[in-house]
């Protein structure tokens, strides 16, 4: 599987988990919704800068993050 789908998919699984909107992540994560909608679909290579963004927008630490069977 691609990186950058597969990030997508953690990022969008863990965001239903917490119950947010991809609105309120940009928000949060201090990013455009528009980004993050690139992002969960694989359309974005995404920088470390901005996926620790978003991983402290859903508070989950990086190494919880890539704690997953997609990687």
């Amino acid at each position: 599987m691609d990186i950058k789908i597969a990030v997508g998919q953690r990022i969008k699984e863990l965001r239903k988990i917490r119950d947010i909107t991809q609105e309120q992540l940009a928000y949060i994560s201090e990013l455009d919704r528009t980004y993050i909608n690139s992002v969960e679909n694989g359309r974005r290579n995404i920088s470390i800068v901005n996926l620790e963004k978003i991983t402290i927008g859903l508070k989950v630490k990086l190494d919880d993050f890539f704690d997953d069977k997609l990687f």
